[in-house]
């Protein structure tokens, strides 16, 4: 059971975890042992995310997700077995919990009068600038 915060778990059921060959370090032994971890989660069929968590992580613009919304985490960082799978889950962790909250919504804002003003003020006297230097006979 993977726990993402008090009221949402992953059971172990809807993860599927193979075990590769990794291309990190591990002398002789990395030819031999298969350390890495791909897990695997599907968003889009799993029951134990709330509809709009699911739909939040599916919007997501993520290359680990892919067309028919499996996230595919791989993990080779260490030397063992169980450090890569703890590595996986707590990336999974991490993805789900960036989905819990929904984004603030954002407050369209005008800029002031005075704030028009000055920037139109800048803009004159930039022109005057170059007004100014185009006029001067540089012969």
């Amino acid at each position: 059971m993977l726990e993402i915060d008090d009221k949402l778990a992953i059971p172990d059921e809807e993860l599927v975890e193979r075990f590769v060959r990794s291309s990190g370090p591990g002398g002789q032994n990395v030819n031999k042992v298969a350390t890495a971890v791909e897990l695997r989660f599907d968003i889009a069929g799993s029951p134990s995310l709330p509809e709009p968590v699911r739909a939040r992580l599916l919007a997501k613009r993520d290359r680990r997700v892919t067309d028919e919304g499996v996230l595919v985490l791989s993990a080779q960082r260490f030397r063992t077995q169980d450090r890569n799978r703890e590595d996986a889950r707590e990336r999974l962790r991490a993805f789900i919990e960036s989905g819990l909250r929904a984004p603030k919504p954002r407050i369209a804002t005008r800029p002031s009068r005075a704030a028009k003003q000055r920037r139109l003020d800048e803009k004159r006297g930039r022109s005057t600038i170059k007004r100014d230097r185009a006029s001067k006979n540089w012969d």
